[in-house]
Order: C-alpha cells, then sequence, then structure tokens
C-alpha cells in the first residue's frame, strides 16, 4: 500500500507492484501471489483470448470510424491489461461505473457487440440495459461516475447486501471535484467501492507529470482510503489487486484506491491527432511494455502458447470482429421523436410538450416525424 511519500507520477516506483514483467518472467510475490494462486495455464490462456479479442474490437472499430460508419471512437489499445484483470475480477451481482473507454470491461461484462457500438453511431442515447449486465452506461462528463458509484455502494451498505461497486477513471478525471467528493463520501461511511485510476499518462494533451507531482494513488491516504500502484500492463498484477480490494469492501473494510499505470497507445479519441504532443519515442518505450507481449511470452515459456491456441484465439477475434462491423451495419435510424424516450423515468408535461412542439416543426417536413 502506498504510505505517503513522494513518489514519481510516471512508471518507475517502489510502490509498483509487477507480477509479470514485461518480457514475461513471473515475479513472485508473498503478499499478492494468494490473491492468483488459482490462475492456472488455462485462465491464463483465457486471459489471453480476451485481451486479442478486446484489442480486435478496438481495431475494428477504428476501422469503422474511418470509414464514415461511427462517429467517434475512443480506444483503449494498451489499456487491455488493467481493464480484463480488473473486471475478471467482478462477481456478476457488483456494479460497474465507468468512463467512455472501458470497453475491454464491457466485453468482459457481457456487452452484445452491437450494442457497444450504438452510442457511437449515434443511435440511442445508450447502449443497454445497466441493471442486464450490472454496468451502467458509459459516463461522458469527466468523473461523475465515482459519485454514482459511490452512492450505489452506500445504498448496497444501506441494504445489508455484500456487493460492491466499481469506479474506472484516468489519470486526467483526478483533477475533478467529484473524485475527491466521492472520496469523502466513500471514506466517511466505509463504503464498498473500489476506485480505479487508468493512468495512461495523457488526459488529452496534458502529460500527468502537469497535473500530479507525485504518485496519483498517493492522494487517497489523505482521504482515509488506503491505495496501491499496480503495472496496469500486467493483468496478473491488475487482477491480484483488485481481488484484494474487492474483498475488503465485500467485508465490511471500506474503499480502495488502485492507480494502475499503463499507456495510451492510440489517440485520446478518434478526433485526436498524439502525434502532436507526444513522441516516438515515447511510444516505443511502451511498446515494450505491452500487455499481448507479455503474455504471449509467459504462455511461451511454459509451452502452453501452441499454433493451436493462437489459431483458435484468432478465429475468435475474427468472429468477433465480424459481428461488430455486421452489427454495425445493420443499425437503422432512429425515429425522430424516439429521442424524448427515457429522457425520465416518469412521464412530464414538461416534456410532453417539447415532444409535441418538435413533433409539429418536423410535420413542416416531407415525411414529417418519420
Amino acid at each position: 500500500m502506498v504510505d505517503g511519500t513522494s513518489v514519481p507520477p510516471g512508471e518507475a516506483s517502489a510502490d509498483f507492484l509487477q507480477l509479470l514483467t514485461p518480457d514475461g518472467h513471473r515475479t513472485p510475490n508473498a503478499d499478492y501471489d494468494p490473491w492468483v494462486a488459482d490462475v492456472d495455464v488455462a485462465s491464463l490462456v483465457r486471459l489471453y483470448e480476451d485481451h486479442v479479442v478486446v484489442r480486435r474490437i478496438d481495431t475494428e472499430a477504428m476501422h469503422l470510424q474511418r470509414q464514415g460508419q461511427l462517429g467517434l471512437w475512443a480506444p483503449l489499445l494498451g489499456q487491455e491489461a488493467a481493464q480484463i484483470g480488473s473486471a475478471r475480477s467482478l462477481r456478476s451481482d457488483d456494479f460497474v461505473f465507468s468512463s467512455y473507454r472501458e470497453n475491454a470491461v464491457a466485453y468482459c461484462r457481457g456487452v452484445d457487440f452491437t450494442d457497444l457500438m450504438r452510442v457511437w453511431r449515434g443511435n440511442s442515447h445508450s447502449g443497454w440495459d445497466p441493471y442486464e449486465i450490472n454496468m451502467a452506461i458509459p459516463s461522458v462528463i469527466i468523473g461523475t461516475q465515482a459519485l454514482h458509484a459511490t452512492g450505489y455502494a452506500m445504498g448496497c451498505q444501506f441494504d445489508g447486501g455484500d456487493q460492491v461497486a466499481i469506479a474506472y477513471f484516468g489519470d486526467g478525471a483526478t483533477s475533478q471535484g467529484d473524485i475527491s467528493e466521492a472520496m469523502v463520501f466513500a471514506a466517511r461511511f466505509q463504503a464498498p467501492v473500489v476506485f480505479f485510476c487508468q493512468n495512461n499518462q495523457w488526459a488529452i494533451s496534458e502529460p500527468v507529470e502537469r497535473q500530479a507531482r507525485i504518485a496519483i494513488a498517493n492522494r487517497a491516504p489523505g482521504f482515509g482510503i488506503p491505495s496501491i500502484r499496480v503495472d496496469g500492463n500486467d493483468v496478473l498484477a491488475v487482477m491480484a489487486v483488485t481481488r484484494r480490494a474487492i474483498e475488503r469492501a465485500r467485508t465490511g473494510g471500506g474503499p480502495t484506491f488502485i492507480e494502475a499505470v499503463t499507456y495510451r497507445m492510440g489517440p485520446h479519441t478518434t478526433s485526436d491527432d498524439p502525434t502532436r504532443y507526444r513522441n516516438k519515442e515515447e511510444l516505443d518505450e511502451w511498446s515494450v511494455k505491452d500487455p499481448i507481449k507479455r503474455l504471449e511470452a509467459h504462455l511461451s515459456s511454459m509451452g502452453a502458447l501452441t499454433d493451436e491456441v493462437r489459431a483458435e484465439v484468432q478465429a475468435k477475434a475474427d468472429s468477433v470482429a465480424a459481428e461488430v462491423r455486421a452489427g454495425t451495419l445493420g443499425l437503422t435510424d432512429p425515429e425522430s421523436l424516439s429521442i424524448f424516450d427515457h429522457v425520465l423515468s416518469t412521464e412530464s408535461s414538461w416534456l410532453e410538450r417539447q415532444k409535441s412542439q418538435y413533433s409539429a416543426y418536423l410535420d413542416m417536413f416531407e415525411g414529417g416525424a418519420r
């Protein structure tokens, strides 16, 4: 756990937990090995499949956006391990509150591939029913999901359940007041919530050093919340710290803050040009820490990454990508008046009046509200 000492906000520090080195070597750790003792070779292969499939989804979505089939996309290239390792540590009845980049988390929660694309194609306010998979729709407003997660966790606490909430956000979001407010309430009420910060080094074009003089995880102890920094490109280490944090929350120990140190290999979104603010040397430095290459090296060292396994995983990735593309292209334009659906949980004369006025406006044109 972080003790509040001065630690650089970038990669290397003494508080950086790592179980798999970039070259795939397994580093023993007496404190955290027990938390992943059940992760056998078969489990590692499944995690490897998750990584490859998620990256293929991300690649396909990038292509779809460049081809004009999606309005926008927020890629997660390079952050697969942080999202998969944490998401695979959750129970099905735990609840996820994410930002707009946690598509790997959505995949692990079982979001339908077409539903994943609805918002980005502009067909819907949201892609899925949050209560079907216990994952809220992505939050585009920076940091608000931490408040939602804390409130939900407090509700679970008041109801006497043992469910846990987890809030995902980036390093940039920690400069928002919402994150601090959420931690105040979480600490005060010892809410069963995990704050999961993916420090991908860049808040759009601002490097993390501009907003953090010390490690981001060092902020949480000031609120009375224990925290830990973990190698966010190491799926095994991420899983270990997340499992520990979840168990702590589930058994009444209160919140934990996790800083997963990773790197956004792609643009902030498809409207961004990262070559304007970061150099090739930095990208090259992080490419050798790629989470997929790391897992491949580790599995290869155990003789588990056979040609058959590679072929099966690639076939799964290709199949999923085909589903993503077909589902996206198959989405039909929504009816004009559907924009008023699900705005409020109950009917409102105020909203009905707006709907009527908009319908009258559309009737001025050929085709009307259609």
